[in-house]
């Protein structure tokens, strides 16, 4: 059996989407104000475009070889605020300004002004719209609490953890609506993880409990914890997490969920993180999403041989580190076929 492949969420967006994807201008703070917060829209009338680029981006990954692909997130301006939507105690029309991530992000963002409440699910709808195109299961991602917490304004709870508690809560309706509508891969994203280790273990572990709390066995229960974007491709001094958080965050999380999604392209871990993968499959960055050069399908089968020394093949999953929507859709391609074919070949 060849290493199974999938992607993390993103997928470039059409320019025929009625909606500004954050990738291409979350460093201008103006545009993304009036052309990624204020300019979102889920207006029906735009069903059908959105319903032609899921296709698109199901049929992309497919022809690429992944085996587990992704909605490609076309429906959503940002992988945080979109969730962020379809809750109560969100206030999108008054933002705040803030600087986010240790200095590395500044934006204009929507507010907390009230109790977290869960509304309407909105992932049950894309995920069987995207299953529709696939022969294959789809996944479907979700943005963690800490996660939320770190790309939002929070002007009522002023209690972290507190905060991280509710809105589990309210994932977790979103989580068990999907479940029930037979997504058999729900991913919840977690880079605040990597950025945010003390936080980490006092409430984002039983936060990230919480969110799957009742899901059923048959779903594959996954976290993704990049270490950061930057702000444009191709952008070497981009301040990314700590890379050696990883040893801390897979010791603390192995067991614990099912599959755990790490960068490794980006920047190589130390063989050793891997043996730390004793019970959760790992699901390793093998092409790196922020920069335009191709990696080769010998580059990367090299790679994957030198972890698997470490780990089985059955518990290990080939992605790219993170999500995709930095590249063009020829890039994208040629980046996953290469995996996909580095994997069918190791």
């Amino acid at each position: 059996m060849p290493i199974k492949t999938t992607c993390i969420g993103a997928f470039p967006k059409p320019d025929y989407l009625p909606i500004k994807d954050w990738f291409k201008i979350a460093h201008a703070a103006d545009s993304y104000t009036d052309d990624v917060v204020r300019g979102w829209s889920d207006d029906a009338q735009h069903d059908a475009e959105f319903e032609r680029a899921t296709r698109e981006a199901v049929q992309t990954q497919i022809d690429c070889g992944i085996d587990i692909p992704t909605d490609g997130e076309q429906r959503r301006e940002n992988y945080v605020h979109y969730q962020c939507r379809y809750m109560g105690g969100f206030d999108f029309d008054n933002l705040e300004h803030r600087v986010l991530r240790n200095g590395a992000y500044e934006s204009y963002l929507p507010a907390i002004r009230g109790k977290i409440t869960p509304t309407k699910a909105v992932l049950p709808r894309d995920y069987k719209q995207a299953q529709g195109f696939s022969d294959r299961p789809v996944k479907i991602t979700i943005p963690g609490p800490m996660t939320i917490i770190g790309t939002v304004a929070d002007c009522f709870y002023n209690d972290d953890q507190k905060l991280a508690l509710d809105l589990a809560d309210a994932l977790n309706r979103e989580v068990l609506a999907l479940a029930d509508a037979g997504c058999a891969y729900i991913q919840v994203d977690a880079p605040l993880f990597a950025r945010k280790p003390e936080d980490a273990a006092n409430f984002g572990y039983e936060a990230l409990e919480r969110v799957f709390h009742g899901v059923p066995d048959h779903v594959v229960r996954t976290v993704h914890m990049c270490c950061g974007y930057p702000e444009h491709i191709d952008q070497p001094d981009y301040p990314k997490a700590d890379h050696q958080v990883y040893h801390q965050l897979v010791a603390a999380l192995d067991g614990k969920i099912d599959a755990l999604s790490i960068e490794d392209c980006h920047c190589h871990s130390d063989l050793s993180l891997f043996e730390k993968f004793t019970k959760t499959t790992a699901i390793v960055g093998f092409v790196d999403i922020a920069v335009s050069q191709i990696e080769s399908i010998d580059q990367i089968a090299a790679r994957m041989r030198e972890v698997l020394t470490v780990i089985a093949p059955e518990r290990l999953i080939a992605s790219p580190d993170c999500g995709l929507g930095f590249l063009s859709l020829e890039q994208t391609r040629i980046k996953l076929t290469n995996m996909c074919r580095a994997a069918a070949m190791v």
